[in-house]
């Protein structure tokens, strides 16, 4: 029932050129206006408690929204980054004062937030970071660049990883905190990174002498590392992790036609195959989720997997199309969602953690590392 109201509700918005489901581009803005659209349905903070605005529904229904809304391009940017993690992680760790301000308006389509994590000298290594927190009078001051974050620009708001002491050698993953960092604060300078599409949604974030209220602290005092293992188990394993470049399989079946080649058949198959393997992977997680636990080596899996597939896949289509006949008008709307899908898949292994990273993570879950 769920599938079906949230198809009718993507059909009236393509009707009413909300988005238009054939551009690549549409799902690279932030559409706060389309957000608010589809907070007043209900589907904003969807599994969360209602005293914060949630619906307190199940992680499959989640899961049933995020795949119809990438299935469709739709324009989500706004506050899926929110609504996947953020508000998720303000529930669990925030103070209470932060969490009731802030997560209602999230689930209102009010608030966008960003992540800070990675840095220029560590990439994706959490436990690497140099950009820091240090404990004032007034509060905490942050200082040091965080890149690679995405919509920083758009945002309100950062969840941001910084150090507050240094490892030490019984615990070498500690030191690390994590704060909300209000994006307007004095001191924050956003750079864009342009990508060869022309776009800029990644971003190098620098902090200088930025003051942050105490209770902007989230969880305990140098206990991210464990905080944040939980909200990259929502980040890594939705069907957003293979859906970004799903527009190109439908544009292909089209040129294809009724009756494509036995070559063009099988590797059309091959890749309908792999994606619905990693389809059930996704609902598995997402049913452990729902079960209350915290799948950290089957979310970093899915997210190496669907990451690597959905950055291959535009060359995958281009191979398959190769011998088709391009002056047809179904080409040449293929040949424009590929144009843009090669220029933006080498991001794909990057964003949400590079697959170093997370290769590292199933090898000490296997018990190889």
């Amino acid at each position: 029932m769920l599938r079906a109201e949230v198809r009718e509700f993507l059909a009236q918005q393509i009707h009413d050129k909300a988005f238009d489901p054939h551009n690549p581009l549409s799902n690279i803005g932030s559409d706060k206006a389309f957000a608010q659209r589809v907070a007043q349905r209900g589907w904003i903070g969807l599994t969360w408690p209602r005293e914060y605005g949630g619906h307190e529904r199940s992680h499959l229904e989640r899961f049933v929204l995020a795949e119809e809304f990438y299935a469709a391009n739709a324009p989500v940017r706004h506050f899926y980054v929110a609504d996947r993690q953020c508000g998720p992680m303000l529930i669990a760790f925030g103070t209470n004062r932060v969490a009731r301000d802030i997560v209602p308006r999230i689930a209102s389509g009010e608030l966008s937030f960003c992540i800070g994590m990675s840095e220029a000298d560590s990439g994706s290594d959490l436990f690497a970071a140099r950009a820091s927190a240090e404990k004032t009078a007034d509060g905490w001051l942050i200082n040091g660049t965080k890149i690679w974050v995405t919509h920083a620009h758009l945002a309100d708001y950062m969840v941001g990883y910084f150090r507050t002491s240094k490892p030490t050698e019984e615990n070498h993953r500690g030191g690390i905190s994590s704060f909300l960092i209000d994006m307007r604060s004095k001191g924050i300078t956003v750079n864009p990174i342009r990508q060869m599409t022309g776009e800029a949604d990644f971003n190098e974030v620098v902090f200088k002498d930025v003051l942050i209220p105490d209770d902007h602290l989230i969880g305990e005092l140098g206990k991210a590392a464990e905080q944040a293992t939980t909200e990259l188990s929502y980040e890594r394993a939705g069907p957003e992790r293979f859906l970004e470049t799903f527009y190109l399989l439908p544009a292909l079946i089209e040129a294809l036609g009724s009756n494509p080649d036995e070559r063009a058949a099988e590797g059309l198959g091959q890749l309908v195959a792999q994606l619905h393997t990693m389809r059930r992977m996704s609902v598995s997680v997402a049913g452990m989720l729902q079960a209350g636990k915290h799948p950290v080596v089957e979310a970093a899996l899915v997210k190496d997997l669907g990451t690597t597939w959905e950055q291959a896949l535009p060359s995958k289509v281009r191979s398959i199309a190769s011998t088709l006949d391009r002056s047809c008008s179904s080409h040449t709307q293929l040949d424009a969602s590929l144009c843009m899908a090669l220029k933006i898949a080498p991001k794909f292994t990057l964003a949400g953690g590079t697959n170093e990273i997370l290769r590292g993570i199933i090898a000490r879950g296997l018990g190889v590392r």
